[in-house]
């Protein structure tokens, strides 16, 4: 029997819960998945959301810079960029009809911009557990969409769960994206409807 989502957290970038107040209920019978809580230690001088959505819709203004990335018909191409803060930093090319699937981001904030094409962001307005599951029932209300076209960018904050496609039939899009801390995991879903199943934990040195 799969949990239940039910808590809706503000928008961007959300804030953390109370103690005293859960976003979901974590039953303590055994599960088949683990994965371990992330803490980071951000120094003073760490980008915001909005100084790394300002890189990321800078860069993709840069057309010198998006034009040098090549391009493949049959799957995404990516080159890391120095971000700001010591952030990471990705250019990302995206041949019609694909995208990321469901996945997540631990603990760092992030944003991206649309450099070329249009790019559609599928996220939920929740907080998953960070451990202790494997299978969650999201409710109703949670789901949140928007289209980024060339030049808009969006910022979020921790923990945010998305999927990111380019939707079109026939153009390539780019974009840019970047993350502060550098990603320490990324969490993989597949989605069936309202349920929400953890399918892998990647980290860096799986796309690096």
């Amino acid at each position: 029997m799969p949990q239940h989502v039910s808590s809706l957290p503000p928008a961007l970038p959300p804030s953390p819960a109370p103690a005293s107040a859960a976003s979901v209920s974590v039953p303590s019978v055994p599960v088949s998945v683990s994965v371990p809580s992330v803490s980071v230690s951000v120094p003073a001088s760490a980008p915001t959301s909005a100084e790394l959505l300002d890189f990321v819709r800078r860069t993709a203004a840069d057309q010198a810079l998006v034009g040098s990335l090549p391009l493949d018909p049959e799957g995404r191409t990516w080159v890391r960029l120095d971000g700001p803060g010591g952030s990471e930093a990705w250019l990302i090319g995206w041949p019609p009809g694909t995208g990321t699937g469901w996945h997540d981001h631990a603990e760092s904030l992030g944003a991206f911009a649309t450099a070329r094409g249009t790019l559609t962001e599928n996220a939920l307005a929740v907080r998953l557990p960070a451990s202790g599951w494997k299978t969650l029932e999201l409710a109703d209300g949670l789901d949140r969409s928007r289209r980024l076209s060339e030049g808009t960018g969006r910022a979020f904050g921790r923990h945010h769960v998305h999927e990111v496609l380019n939707e079109s039939t026939d153009t390539h899009a780019v974009s840019v994206h970047a993350y502060y801390p550098p990603l320490p995991l990324i969490r993989r879903f597949s989605r069936t409807g309202a349920v929400l199943r953890l399918e892998q934990v990647e980290r860096p040195e799986d796309w690096q």
